[in-house]
């Protein structure tokens, strides 16, 4: 349900569950490394875009699928359950780290419902473009959790303490103009072509560019931080 298509210098991962709003169950966790590990073996590529198919960027993490792998009910000692979840979290965190330390720039183009998960995701990419019907949220306290998958150390780098805190402990949707107003979202397009629109006429940018030189500098930008 990922799809890499890779076009000249770009690189397209594409989230494709659009019956379920591209809900985040194992197919997401358990493919987007080797995705990245792909793009990262594959010098031709300079630039890589993420999209979804539908109406939705992500609705979040897709809890029913993912109740199988929840230790929580499994038997044996506690600290064996433990680990087992802690491991489970480490490989969902690395799906999305993976997106963050990819040598080549990620941009993300979000339309409709960036939920929860999704929100981990595109804080995770070095350029974030949305449509005006984009609608997000650090949902995870409604849901009597911790957002654990990178939200709460990504965000408050792109929006700042107080307002980081104000979403995560609220939990509360915002659109896309407030996503823009606080520095979550780089700029807004009117709908979702032409926001697929800009986000390649921005991939073909940076593409253009020499390709050690853009790849130094994201480095250099991930290592003060």
């Amino acid at each position: 349900m990922l799809e890499l298509v890779i076009e000249g210098h770009i690189a397209h991962v594409v989230l494709n569950h659009p019956k379920k709003r591209n809900a985040m169950g194992p197919w997401f966790w358990d493919e987007m490394p080797g995705i990245f590990d792909a793009i990262n073996a594959n010098l031709d590529v300079r630039v890589a875009l993420i999209r979804a198919e539908g109406s939705a960027f992500s609705a979040g993490l897709d809890l029913v699928a993912m109740m199988p792998r929840l230790p929580m009910g499994a038997s044996g000692p506690d600290n064996l359950r433990q680990a087992k979840l802690h491991r489970l979290i480490r490989d969902m965190q690395w799906a999305v780290t993976c997106v963050e330390r990819c040598r080549v720039p990620v941009i993300a183009a979000i339309q409709g419902f960036c939920i929860g998960g999704g929100v981990d995701l595109i804080t995770a990419c070095d350029i974030r473009l949305a449509s005006s019907d984009a609608l997000f949220s650090v949902r995870e306290v409604k849901m009597a959790i911790v957002a654990d998958i990178g939200s709460l150390q990504r965000l408050p780098r792109l929006v700042g303490q107080g307002i980081a805190r104000e979403l995560a402990l609220t939990g509360r949707d915002f659109d896309a103009a407030y996503a823009t107003e606080v520095g979550l979202v780089n700029r807004v397009l009117p709908d979702h072509e032409s926001l697929l629109v800009e986000a390649m006429s921005v991939a073909r940018e940076i593409a253009g560019n020499a390709p050690s030189a853009v790849q130094g500098t994201k480095s250099v930008l991930n290592q003060a931080i």
